[in-house]
């Protein structure tokens, strides 16, 4: 099976499945179905599909992507990442991720590369997601949860799940929580489960479920 011969369809699975077994969580129907908007019945189809075509292995030890599928998957990750940075002088930071989806699709090895090298060989996107084989890059940068108060950092990095949340990132653009911004951590409040942070001159507060997705680079003393 030719590689750009992968349905729109697929290829946005793909990318799912890349995110989480490069981060070592476990594939799950409920939890496919709930990112992509689909019932879980299309999630099980769907997987059934990428199982016969060689792209993922289902069994007793999980679902998992094969060589294949990792192959395919880091293709499709690379051309959004570089698609998100082609408009990014043209469109909100909270829009490059939903637009990208309709261009990751159509553009040809030729242009992909070329703009890979127009761009200067980005590490990350502009959300701070490393492109494939660049994970070291983001190594050293952990979420908000792990971290006190008081603690100064520049923010660095909204994970991919995070982006899969439209009004998420149209939240944290108009609160300048953005990769680049200088931030304090403020009040960690576990009862509730929530950390406070001010950014810019003003405070923004934060439930743990969102801020284990934003990571941070700690400002040494």
């Amino acid at each position: 099976m030719e590689q750009n011969k992968l349905s729109q369809t697929i290829e946005d699975y793909l990318s799912l499945l890349y995110v989480l077994e490069r981060d070592g969580e476990p594939i799950v129907g409920a939890r496919l179905a709930e990112l992509i908007g689909v019932t879980s019945p299309t999630v099980t189809n769907t997987l059934k599909r990428m199982t016969r075509d060689g792209l993922i292995t289902m069994d007793d030890h999980g679902t998992h992507l094969t060589e294949h599928g990792w192959v395919s998957a880091k293709d499709v990750m690379r051309r959004h990442m570089l698609m998100e940075w082609m408009m990014l002088r043209m469109l909100p930071w909270s829009k490059l991720h939903g637009e990208a989806h309709h261009l990751e699709h159509a553009i040809s090895p030729e242009a992909e590369a070329a703009v890979y090298e127009e761009l200067g060989r980005p590490q990350t996107c502009p959300h701070g997601n490393p492109l494939p084989g660049c994970e070291a890059a983001v190594a050293d940068w952990v979420p908000l949860t792990q971290l006190a108060s008081g603690q100064k950092v520049t923010i660095r990095r909204v994970h991919e799940l995070a982006e899969e949340n439209p009004p998420l990132l149209a939240f944290l653009e108009e609160k300048k929580m953005m990769p680049g911004a200088q931030a304090t951590l403020g009040e960690i409040l576990p009862f509730n489960q929530t950390i406070s942070v001010e950014v810019g001159g003003q405070l923004v507060t934060l439930g743990f479920a969102v801020a284990r997705y934003i990571f941070v680079e700690q400002h040494t003393a």
